[in-house]
């Protein structure tokens, strides 16, 4: 299974010192150089060890050079989606409709779309991260992924209810 990361927004904003001071970030910057903008003083190692934003850094820069942007990648690209996963609303509502102001190509490939909506902290992050693995084993097992995963996702809700509050959407999107 191929896994890759992006961000919906115009910039990357990481969390400031404070809720009206986020660190802000153009798409592109290598985690490198945002580590080493986070971490000019001890004052700022400290902070954003604290908050968790540096070991994100380090975590991104371990499997890309630097955040990419969903609504930037060509098409060809994107076709290469099976599924998508946000782990939130906003950015599952962004893609599905980007999706649907992509020229449609002659495959008319399915992807789908599918929210498991988390609160943004590392905690949840790291617990609804095994979840999406869970649930991306049990799509990776289908014979017939756009036939068998609707009902899969609801069954997965369901089980995933009774032990987690998670909210569970799911879209086809043709491309």
């Amino acid at each position: 299974m191929r896994v890759e990361s992006y961000g919906t927004g115009t910039q990357v904003r990481l969390p400031g010192k404070s809720a009206m001071e986020p660190r802000i970030f153009k798409f592109g910057t290598p985690y490198a150089d945002m580590y080493k903008s986070l971490s000019e003083t001890p004052e700022d190692v400290a902070f954003f060890m604290h908050n968790g934003v540096l070991q994100l850094c380090k975590r991104g820069a371990s499997v890309k050079v630097a955040p990419k942007r969903w609504q930037d990648t060509p098409t060809t690209d994107v076709q290469n989606h099976d599924v998508v996963i946000a782990f939130e609303e906003r950015i599952y509502d962004a893609v599905i409709e980007d999706l649907q102001c992509r020229e449609p190509t002659e495959e008319f490939k399915a992807i789908h779309v599918i929210c498991l909506d988390t609160k943004d902290n590392p905690h949840e992050a790291q617990l609804q991260g095994t979840v999406a693995l869970e649930l991306c084993w049990l799509l990776e097992q289908t014979e017939d992924l756009d036939s068998e995963a609707p009902e899969l996702v609801e069954q997965f809700q369901e089980q995933q209810m009774t032990h987690t509050q998670i909210k569970v959407l799911h879209q086809i999107c043709y491309l």
